[in-house]
């Protein structure tokens, strides 16, 4: 049972004070909770491509600054708001920034020397957190805390991109752009369908290491291959039936639809930099080619992640190979610089 004394009177958080530049640190006071408000103790964040834009301001004006970051994270439920019935005190929860059940509620404000901090419904860069009811997950029991941070974000877009979204046989060839941690999901995800060929395209060579190790069949660097080609001979002229786009590049998207047959589907959950438009030929859509976007993999996070987690459990999948790059807090801006230049797969932060 939480007591009172336990209850913090301050958080401390990595905020977005200016695009481009490190993140600030800041001790916050802690406004009282709102209905459908839940104060969570944050063990692990993830960091992920989507917080990069912002900080790299790619996604367009931001009227928010100063504000918190962070989308997906573990934690333990410290007090709840008026309202809240999915969870208690002392329940472990994921935090995702995909919409669950229960109330809907808005971001908490902060006050920063006169200034105002403004945070959305769930961030996860700060020890603690206030975060909307629909935004948490109670965790599956024998799940271990760094394979729940994976599941607010990575695993339940990448995988339930195949699971839900496409129709993988033992038949399909399924090419995949960018094997970062939601393409690699679902990579993994495509090998549980039981794909026939499974293709990894991206320009990061340990990357590429990585998906083989997964169950890619075949993999292409870009900065090494002329892709129309490679995948010609990989699919014996027959080109590719699905092209799961992750790399957040409007070229790759492009590229995807060239490289699939006339009844294939491209599918994609990438975010290109703000006010870039994709260039289509209708001719390609007339002949009977598909494409489309996700909003994370189409999950209903209160019933798909357990789904999942069950799954990858099944198979013995060992997520140590995804929770290896560990940062403490303080080191927040080394573990975006490093995952701006590639040199991890997904940084991981721990509180």
């Amino acid at each position: 049972m939480i007591i009172n004394d336990k209850i913090p009177k301050y958080l401390n958080a990595a905020v977005l004070v200016a695009k481009k530049k490190p993140l600030k640190f800041m001790n916050l006071k802690i406004p009282k909770l709102q209905r459908g408000q839940v104060l969570v103790k944050i063990f692990y964040s993830g960091i992920c491509g989507s917080q990069i834009m912002e900080i790299n301001g790619h996604r367009g004006k931001d009227p928010y600054i100063p504000h918190l970051l962070g989308h997906e994270g573990y934690g333990v439920v410290i007090k709840n708001g008026s309202g809240v019935k999915k969870v208690k005190p002392n329940d472990r929860v994921i935090l995702t920034w995909i919409k669950g059940s229960g109330i809907s509620s808005s971001g908490p404000l902060f006050k920063f020397k006169n200034k105002t901090i403004n945070a959305g419904p769930i961030t996860t860069f700060s020890d603690y957190s206030i975060i909307s009811e629909d935004r948490l997950v109670l965790a599956p029991k024998k799940i271990t805390p760094l394979e729940a941070v994976l599941f607010g974000c990575a695993i339940p877009t990448g995988a339930g991109m195949v699971f839900n979204e496409l129709n993988i046989t033992k038949q399909s060839i399924v090419a995949i752009f960018g094997v970062g941690g939601v393409g690699l999901f679902s990579l993994i995800a495509s090998k549980i369908a039981k794909a026939k060929k499974i293709i990894a395209i991206d320009i990061n060579s340990e990357k590429l290491k990585l998906a083989k190790k997964f169950g890619a069949t075949y993999t292409i660097n870009l900065n090494k291959n002329n892709l129309y080609n490679r995948i010609k001979k990989i699919t014996n002229n027959q080109l590719v039936d699905f092209s799961i786009d992750c790399a957040g590049k409007v070229e790759t998207i492009e590229q995807s639809l060239k490289i699939i047959n006339n009844s294939g589907t491209v599918l994609f959950s990438s975010h290109p930099k703000y006010n870039q438009k994709l260039k289509i030929d209708p001719f390609d859509l007339i002949k009977g080619k598909k494409i489309f976007g996700t909003w994370g993999g189409n999950v209903n996070p209160d019933y798909d992640i357990k789904k999942i987690y069950s799954i990858f459990k099944k198979i013995n999948l060992q997520f140590n190979f995804f929770t290896s790059d560990i940062y403490n807090f303080k080191d927040i801006n080394l573990a975006i610089d490093d995952y701006k230049k590639g040199k991890v797969q997904r940084p991981i932060i721990s509180f």
